[in-house]
């Protein structure tokens, strides 16, 4: 007769195995709803735009293609031999799984849109750089929208595994399941409030930007707007690496300074040098440029670029002090091999 702990055993693996399986219709999703995006716009001339009926199907397999990955991802950590060896290697609980995960997905995405950006930028600013356009940044921008909604749930995921009912309410036994995930809800939104906000606002205000209100124009200097994203691998590394416990290596180093050295070209060069594009397109210097852009344009550069002059400051103190600590590891090695 088979004994208790190992039937106990085996429904475990039965169990995890059928966990496994979910991935299987995640990345047939995956596939489908970007292969449904691709197809929507495979007709389309270099200069069109996007109807709201094209657009629907591709804010859609937006809705679609992140959640699935995200999900599938997950299944690939948490349900299968190999991810549960990576989880056991690194002692990663369920949040830093869903984290790892979000931080993945982040970086297709950011993939995705320095793919828009290039493309736009190859397109649009070899032609005239204010009045030429290309599709795909208005495709990229119903796909792309859909993203920041599926990240409020994705990081709500991850902050829910962090949280118990019980940490949040000490009676939690007495209230039903319900007013448990309210609680967790609001004290997501009341903790998470700046980035919940900013993806509401580039997920809504950002859209609208680039689909209706520019009135097509500025598709070049569009396309360097998708490129800030290029910066987004490399700090979803950081977290990753973070996370796996080589804060410590070279790996996570290197991949520190490339990410100052992208994200001040992207973030911060870029603006300069498209005001510089912008002045040689109309033949006036870069001061008289400034002063022809119109107010808006003017509060929307500084809206975007005060942020990141900010963000590219906590990073360089940051990578200051992790280069403070490899020099003083280095010295403590010589000084312990020269007793």
């Amino acid at each position: 007769m088979k004994s208790k702990g190992h039937l106990s055993t085996h429904n475990f693996f039965k169990k995890e195995q059928k966990k496994a399986a979910f991935m299987v219709p995640c990345l047939i999703l995956v596939i489908l709803s970007l292969s449904v995006s691709i197809v929507t716009v495979r007709d389309l001339e270099w200069e069109d735009h996007i109807s709201i009926r094209y657009g629907l199907v591709l804010f859609v397999s937006g809705l679609v293609f992140f959640p699935s990955l995200y999900l599938a991802l997950n299944a690939l950590f948490l349900h299968t031999n190999n991810g549960r060896k990576i989880v056991r290697t690194y002692k990663l609980s369920h949040s830093d799984v869903y984290d790892i995960s979000n931080k993945q997905v982040s970086a297709v995405q950011a993939l995705f849109c320095c793919i828009t950006g290039l493309t736009s930028v190859c397109y649009s600013c070899s032609r005239n750089i204010l009045r030429t356009s290309h599709y795909i940044s208005e495709a990229y921008a119903w796909f792309g929208a859909a993203y920041f909604f599926y990240d409020i749930w994705s990081m709500y995921k991850v902050y829910s595994s962090k949280v118990t009912s019980a940490q949040m309410n000490g009676d939690a036994k007495r209230i039903n399941r319900f007013l448990c995930g309210l609680f967790k809800i609001l004290d997501y939104l009341k903790n998470n409030s700046v980035i919940v906000g900013h993806h509401i606002f580039i997920g809504c205000f950002g859209f609208l930007v680039i689909t209706y209100l520019r009135g097509g124009l500025g598709d070049c200097f569009y396309g360097f707007i998708y490129l800030m994203e290029a910066s987004t691998p490399f700090v979803s590394l950081r977290g990753i690496l973070s996370k796996i416990g080589l804060k410590d290596s070279p790996l996570y180093v290197i991949n520190g300074l490339m990410m100052l050295a992208v994200f001040f070209l992207c973030r911060i060069a870029m603006f300069p040098y498209v005001i510089y594009m912008y002045a040689t397109s109309i033949q006036v210097d870069f001061i008289s440029a400034i002063y022809t852009l119109p107010r808006g344009c003017l509060i929307s550069i500084s809206i975007l670029l005060l942020p990141q002059l900010y963000w590219f400051y906590l990073m360089v103190m940051g990578a200051t002090k992790v280069l403070r600590n490899v020099a003083s590891n280095n010295n403590t090695l010589k000084n312990s091999k020269t007793k």
